[in-house]
């Protein structure tokens, strides 16, 4: 695995949860990062910064009269702000993992929209964090961190060589940008995952349609435009986000480079890529782009299409099919039992991760069994039974509890965990393999239902954030 294409993706490849895996979203079971979207709205006049290729550190005392890099506020994002140093710290970086993947680079005031842009989403998405009461602290920010070089097959000192002298990452930026992510993920599990609801005519729907398609497992490869529409729009502002999905449409249309236009214009999570959306089966696409390319074929592109979140310009770049005999899966269950401590009024955070950090200590030193701890100490239900959860199918807990579970090898007890219930002691007694069933099948199919519909609420649940943020640009002095 190649170390910078990581380091790179790390901040900026915000792609969708079900196709782009990046290092961060392989670390310990407690995390999946999965990324939303970033958006774009009507906002007063964009300020046109010109940086420069290098910006230079500014001296003590200079020593001629040639212009000296002074540093500023370029946007103030609530109540935090965006400083001309960060914002070109993060081109730099951007640009170096575009050049890497082959994506060409549009005009750099047209990539520093983009960049700004997601800059602006992130910050008000830390806020929200914030508002929540979520942390990251440190512990578990070095274990993720372990986890990723660890990916990289590196050893740490290996791992911190490799960012500051080949990749030119500071060690303590990379380690904020990191705890950064991990809040994210944290506040759109909280914010999105627990709201998702799926009905039964949806999962019916579904089998009903793998089973008319047969052994045949068909993906295709997607790029996409996007020209956002905010929700409080005018209709003047509708026609001319119109107006201009149709001059990209055209531009495209007439042999314009695709990824080019799409780091250009596209408001989508995926622009800076390019628009590529990866790999996937048609199941995980949202229904409407699944339906627009049904019946292309490579290269083509759809109509403009009109969405909740704006207007859409397809590509269908290519199509692949793979002729493998049905096979019935072994999944695995987990019994497992845990020792949950909510958040209260009463009891903050710190609380609860300290509660269960001395119990832990308790366990590790032999002082005490789980069970008469679960029955003592649990928040839940099944305290009485010494937290005892029984068997656990794939999906049947939340994201963040289920990573650390199956981390878990059988008789370990984990860090304290924390899930939108609260945190955890989660302990591992056995795990067995089981023949998919009808009613596995069902489970299967709505995990699969649920993962499509998170990334198209992540998507709404982000512009409206970004909605919501008050936004002030400030103009060069």
């Amino acid at each position: 695995m190649n170390v910078s294409f990581n380091m790179c993706n790390v901040a900026f490849l915000m792609s969708r949860m079900s196709r782009i895996k990046y290092s961060i979203a392989l670390l310990c079971a407690s995390f999946l990062i999965a990324p939303g979207g970033y958006a774009q709205y009507a906002v007063p006049p964009k300020p046109q910064l010109t940086p420069s290729a290098a910006a230079p550190a500014p001296q003590a005392r200079p020593q001629s009269n040639e212009p000296q890099f002074v540093d500023a506020i370029l946007v103030v994002v609530n109540n935090e702000v965006i400083t001309r140093r960060e914002l070109f710290d993060r081109i730099n970086l951007v640009e170096k993992r575009m050049t890497a993947q082959n994506v060409a680079l549009p005009p750099r005031n047209q990539i520093q929209a983009q960049v700004l842009e997601r800059m602006i989403v992130e910050h008000a998405e830390t806020q929200q964090a914030k508002e929540d009461g979520i942390l990251v602290d440190d512990p578990t920010l070095d274990k993720a961190i372990e986890n990723i070089a660890a990916q990289n097959k590196l050893s740490m000192p290996q791992f911190r060589a490799q960012l500051e002298q080949q990749e030119g990452i500071a060690y303590p930026a990379f380690r904020e940008q990191i705890r950064g992510e991990i809040l994210m993920q944290r506040v759109r599990e909280r914010e999105v995952d627990t709201k998702i609801q799926i009905s039964d005519s949806e999962i019916d729907n579904y089998l009903a349609a793998q089973a008319k398609a047969g052994p045949q497992t068909q993906e295709v490869n997607v790029a996409e435009i996007l020209i956002r529409v905010a929700d409080n729009a005018t209709p003047a502002q509708v026609a001319e986000r119109r107006k201009r999905a149709e001059e990209v449409y055209q531009q495209v249309h007439t042999g314009g480079d695709f990824g080019k236009l799409a780091a250009s214009y596209s408001d989508a999570s995926d622009a800076l890529t390019g628009g590529d959306m990866g790999w996937s089966t048609p199941d995980h696409l949202p229904q409407l782009f699944a339906d627009a390319v049904a019946n292309l074929t490579p290269g083509q592109l759809t109509p403009i299409i009109r969405s909740g979140a704006g207007f859409h310009i397809l590509k269908l770049v290519n199509r692949r099919v793979t002729n493998a005999a049905p096979v019935v899966p072994a999944i695995q269950q987990t019994h497992a039992r845990h020792i949950l401590i909510k958040v209260t009024p009463t009891v903050t955070a710190g609380d609860a991760r300290r509660i269960l950090t001395e119990l832990k200590q308790r366990l590790d030193n032999h002082a005490a069994n789980f069970e008469d701890l679960a029955k003592l100490y649990s928040n839940d239900l099944s305290a009485s039974k010494g937290g005892d959860l029984g068997w656990i199918y794939p999906g049947d807990t939340v994201p963040a509890f289920e990573k650390a579970m199956d981390a878990l090898k059988v008789g370990e007890v984990s860090e304290p965990i924390e899930s939108p219930f609260g945190f955890h002691l989660i302990q591992v007694l056995e795990r067995k393999s089981d023949d998919m069933s009808l009613e596995r099948q069902r489970t299967a199919a709505r995990e699969t239902i649920r993962q499509r519909k998170i990334e198209e609420a992540t998507e709404e649940w982000l512009r409206q954030l970004r909605d919501r943020a008050y936004v002030e640009y400030r103009t060069e002095n």
